[in-house]
């Protein structure tokens, strides 16, 4: 579900798709179900969230989705490094995943601030 005017989330959309491929990938070659199923459902998340805080009914019900998708940005992070540390994903498909999404985390960070300074 790409947006011209919505890069955000198109960069989400982009995570999730390649979370997907890389859960699905632990699972078939490394025999990994347990942190495979973690990783897809914050990278997954992230994506879902910003779409349903798009669709916001009110500034607070927007900054509260957007928090909720930082937070599974944070998390997808965690599992990335898990995944790199465990011996799971190898050094160059865990820099790719992990900046693309301490990219997606600072855009939500910064997201963040502003509607939090505007809400004062």
């Amino acid at each position: 579900m790409k947006l011209e005017n919505n890069p955000l989330q198109n960069k989400s959309y982009d995570l999730a798709l390649l979370i997907v491929k890389l859960s699905k990938k632990l699972i078939k070659e490394n025999k990994e179900y347990v942190l495979s199923k973690q990783i897809l459902r914050s990278g997954t998340s992230v994506g879902a969230n910003i779409i349903e805080a798009n669709g916001a009914i009110s500034k607070a019900d927007f900054s509260a989705k957007m928090s909720i998708a930082y937070k599974e940005c944070l998390e997808t992070k965690y599992w990335l490094s898990l995944l790199k540390d465990s011996g799971d994903l190898n050094l160059d498909e865990f820099k790719d995943l992990f900046e693309k999404a301490e990219e997606i985390a600072k855009i939500l960070f910064s997201i963040l601030k502003t509607t939090r300074i505007n809400k004062k």
